[in-house]
């Protein structure tokens, strides 16, 4: 085992791995290309509804991400684990991710036929002609999300105490997106998809919580980040400050 295992012996497991690969793609290429071809010639009409929902779970998932992420983050629960300027920068990426992944999920409305959408019913909340009231709570949480992703740049003439009130609007955002996903939604009854916004909005609660128990008066015993301190650049751990 430890001869197989040696660094000599890489190509010859590499080159193993692609023949293998090679056999597969030769035996069951031509048949797969075949019923992928089939498939996309008899539901061509519908993949802009597949795109579309696609780009939805996946923009929800990001968004998601960052609050939990965020959220740990504001926690300390992260900081036994990465430097609190990685933590704060994936914790920004994913948002501005998923900001991007809607703007996509909405666009690609326009391409449905099933339920044609404008320009117009994409920019004007609750304007759509499909469950106006639910897309347009989805539309004002994309809004909330791009005013979160800009002001990450204007942080500091803002100041912290105002961008850190601002950022409380993740929650809304949260919130938005999952009745969005849950009420407009076309795989909400599916069980995969359920569960999904159910373990996120269970994780997000659970943090929330925490973060609320941590900083409380006399609760200090929540705080499971103080079995190790590890110090923070200094701009990041202006806006992670305790506010005991």
């Amino acid at each position: 085992m430890s001869a197989w295992l040696d660094p000599r012996t890489r190509p010859l497991r590499w080159g193993l791995f692609l023949i293998g690969i090679a056999i597969v793609l030769v035996l069951t290429g031509p048949e797969a290309y075949r019923t992928v071809a089939m498939w996309l010639h008899r539901e061509q009409s519908m993949l802009p509804w597949y795109a579309t929902r696609l780009f939805a779970f996946l923009s929800y998932f990001a968004l998601a991400g960052s609050v939990i992420y965020g959220l740990m983050l504001s926690s300390k629960l992260l900081d036994r684990i990465t430097h609190r300027s990685v933590s704060f920068t994936l914790h920004q990426d994913l948002a501005s991710i998923g900001l991007g992944l809607g703007i996509v999920h909405a666009a690609l409305l326009t391409l449905d036929g099933s339920v044609p959408y404008s320009l117009t019913d994409l920019l004007v909340p609750f304007a759509g002609p499909y469950r106006p009231l639910w897309v347009g709570i989805g539309q004002l949480a994309g809004y909330l999300t791009l005013v979160i992703v800009l002001s990450y740049s204007v942080r500091r003439r803002i100041g912290l105490r105002a961008w850190r009130t601002l950022h409380y609007a993740t929650f809304l955002i949260f919130v938005g997106s999952t009745v969005h996903g849950l009420m407009s939604g076309t795989d909400t009854s599916a069980p995969w998809a359920f569960w999904s916004y159910l373990g996120a909005s269970g994780i997000v609660a659970f943090l929330f919580a925490y973060r609320v128990m941590s900083v409380a008066p006399g609760a200090r015993r929540f705080d499971l980040a103080h079995l190790r301190r590890v110090r923070p650049s200094t701009e990041v751990a202006a806006f992670y400050r305790d506010e005991r």
